[in-house]
């Protein structure tokens, strides 16, 4: 029998899924780990905590399925975007990885503007200067740490750093490397005129695949650390957004899907680089080699739900404990029976800085409203609410740019509460529809660990082969109507608070 391989390095922990061919899963295993957050906006994550997760997960799916590690035909690598991971000459970790949520960049993105140019490198890269990509962080440590960047001989992303300690090879792929803002996205390799503008060595960068390509094959070091077996190949892999696509099946033009992860996603499969002038969304190379795809980014979807869980609802965590299920049912069933609008209380789910559309590194939460009325239900339907609210705003821009799909599929953890998928579906006015299969990056991986060793013939093949919808969720009219003041409002908030948040961050 052969089997497929995913590994997912996610923020929150690694998850590992092993597949037979037909996509079915016959064992999983996250591993979670913190996250550091030394001061406000800061927020970092230690390459060994990713490591040992994904030798922990591995042996444990090896148990679990009964599997033989010499039946595994190939390994997929998925992994949050955009975090800096520095080695030095031997290949340890130089300091703890400034990952994708970390807002501490605003005054290197301004000096990467000024360098290259607001248009140009919006033409090369796809995408303004953001603070949670790659580049503006590389500046940032060569500015405060130079005593780290004089020691650092090679650049990784956080999967491709797992790549590293699996093979021993150097190297990343297109659609990850899209958001470092140090490629040319069109051309989809690096590009020589940013590394120059920005006086960043290309020696410290891997070499760039295509997602569905061999990269390495597991070393023996790995091997024993894993439980994997020694050659087995280890492909190019996708950055978490990029993998959702393959395993939600969006890989052909028209197809669409939204990801309520730790950050939120509106995500558009297309066969030509479309590229915002104002550069609120982002546009990168997907995992299907030749095409791309749009999206809208929202920084803190599930992790406001995990924040308001964490800081708000001890108690339904306690509940939840003792009925054996998971605490998001029950703040679910709370949310649900708060009618829309949540009584006149309205969230912004800026707890991290915002992207789309705002692309604000200031901007924090807001819960806008607040009476002697409300309760902890009204103010948990209200951080749903405000995350649908923000994906809209990113869906409002893909339909500005004549991308119109008519049916969207919905992953991620958040992804599992029917009442924030009606609401996706109510405020979208299309139906909503999750997989049957929800491992969601962990299978999209696999099958391009599928592409890259014979099993599938194509991505698309693979899809076909392996991605099954459930049934959808309608929209509402009456539904649409009465959440349609409360998003006008949601749109008025962020520039009536704009100023107030940058007096904010200078205190």
């Amino acid at each position: 029998m052969a089997y497929l391989l995913g590994i997912d390095i996610g923020t929150s922990g690694t998850k590992t899924v092993i597949f037979t061919p037909e996509g079915e899963p016959l064992a999983a295993h996250t591993v979670e780990y913190p996250l550091y957050q030394p001061q406000n906006g800061w927020a970092e994550q230690d390459p060994q905590d990713w490591w040992n997760a994904v030798c922990e997960t591995c042996q444990a799916v090896i148990a679990k399925s009964g599997a033989a590690p010499a039946e595994i035909r190939g390994i997929g690598l998925s992994g949050q975007m955009h975090g800096l991971v520095m080695l030095d000459e031997n290949g340890a970790p130089l300091r703890r990885s400034i990952i994708w949520c970390d807002q501490r960049t605003g005054a290197q993105c301004e000096e990467m503007t000024r360098a290259v140019g607001s248009k140009k490198i919006i033409e090369i890269t796809a995408n303004p200067a953001l603070t949670g990509f790659t580049a503006s962080k590389i500046l940032w440590v060569r500015e405060h740490e130079p005593w780290i960047y004089e020691k650092c001989r090679h650049i990784l992303l956080p999967k491709d750093y797992i790549r590293y300690q699996l093979t021993g090879e150097l190297a990343t792929e297109v659609s990850d490397a899209s958001g470092m803002q140090l490629l040319d996205v069109k051309g989809r390799r690096w590009s020589d005129e940013i590394l120059s503008i920005l006086q960043i060595d290309r020696d410290l960068l891997g070499r760039v695949y295509e997602s569905p390509e061999v990269t390495g094959k597991v070393h023996g070091e790995a091997a024993r650390l894993t439980g994997l077996m020694e050659g087995t190949p280890v492909a190019g892999g996708a950055g978490d957004n990029a993998a959702a696509a393959v395993g939600t099946g969006t890989v052909r033009e028209g197809r669409a899907f939204t990801t309520i992860g730790s950050s939120g996603v509106v995500f558009a499969h297309t066969s030509n680089p479309v590229i915002d002038p104002k550069g609120r969304i982002h546009t990168f190379c997907c995992a299907v080699p030749g095409a791309w795809h749009v999206m809208g980014v929202t920084q803190s979807a599930g992790l406001s739900l995990k924040w308001f869980r964490d800081t708000l609802c001890g108690a339904e965590m306690e509940a939840a404990r003792g009925m054996d299920i998971d605490p998001y049912e029950l703040m679910d069933r709370q949310a649900g029976r708060v009618p829309i609008g949540a009584e006149r209380l309205l969230y912004l789910p800026y707890l991290m800085g915002e992207r789309t559309p705002h692309l604000d590194p200031d901007a924090r939460g807001v819960f806008f409203g607040l009476s002697n009325i409300h309760t902890k239900a009204h103010m948990l339907r209200a951080v749903m609410e405000g995350v649908a609210f923000s994906l809209l705003d990113c869906m409002e821009i893909l339909r500005g740019l004549g991308i119109a799909p008519r049916e969207m599929l919905v992953c991620g953890g958040g992804g599992k509460s029917p009442l924030w998928r009606q609401m996706l579906s109510d405020l979208y006015r299309i139906p909503t529809a999750t997989v049957a299969n929800p491992e969601g990056p962990a299978l999209g991986v696999a099958v391009l660990a599928g592409v890259a060793t014979g099993v599938y013939a194509s991505v698309e093949e693979g899809c076909d082969g392996v991605i099954r919808a459930n049934d959808a969720c309608r929209p509402s009219e009456k539904a649409g109507k009465a959440y349609e003041p409360y998003y006008r409002l949601y749109t008025q908030l962020y520039p009536a608070l704009k100023d107030c948040y940058q007096g904010l961050a200078g205190l």
